[in-house]
């Protein structure tokens, strides 16, 4: 199964990507001041943070969420 959006929202990362590149945002946080993803259960986190690593924007994996994931 390919992973390739915040599930909550209907964003991809793709699309999430090309705002990135836009806006020059380089967190979820500075990212989230452009669009709205991210809210709900945060699952995509990890994903947004290695898309804006290294540009991938679809997953074969499952990322775990981090200390930075807590709320």
């Amino acid at each position: 199964m390919d992973i390739d959006r915040c599930y909550c929202y209907d964003e991809t990362f793709a699309h999430l990507k090309e705002i990135a590149n836009e806006t020059g945002a380089d967190s979820v946080e500075a990212l989230q001041e452009h669009v709205t993803f991210g809210e709900n259960c945060q699952l995509c986190h990890p994903y947004v943070r290695r898309m804006l690593e290294t540009g991938q924007t679809v997953f074969h994996e499952v990322l775990e969420a981090d200390a930075s994931d807590a709320p």
